[in-house]
């Protein structure tokens, strides 16, 4: 059976409306890199190159060099399902992104967002 969709669209083309949503709210492109660096291991230069070069979100992930452990506590509801439910490891991982930038965008501190203070 073939994937969903979203496997196979551009990391890059997605990107912008993360950047968008951050801003809308308050928040910074920064903020933004920072969180899916957190997420993925990526490097500045590298996620820099992932936007640009065409990379879907499939490759985007299987090539991420050191996805955190500590995304396995990112819980939550996303698009109406719950994050922490989700079976599909590749879907689960694009999730926990969308989680992550929602959380960026209803003003959560960077300490919350990426596990690293108090939780709330």
């Amino acid at each position: 059976m073939a994937g969903h969709r979203i496997y196979t669209t551009s990391f890059g083309s997605v990107y912008p409306h993360y950047v968008a949503k951050a801003e809308r709210k308050g928040r910074t492109k920064s903020e933004v890199d920072q969180i899916i660096c957190w997420l993925t291991g990526f490097s500045n230069d590298e996620l820099s190159a992932c936007v640009t070069n065409g990379t879907d979100f499939k490759t985007f992930f299987a090539q991420a060099p050191s996805l955190n452990p500590a995304r396995a506590s990112i819980k939550g509801l996303i698009c109406g399902i719950r994050v922490e439910t989700i079976e599909e490891p590749l879907m689960r991982e694009i999730r926990y992104l969308d989680k992550l930038i929602d959380e960026l965008a209803r003003g959560k501190t960077m300490a919350k967002i990426l596990r690293t203070g108090p939780t709330s």
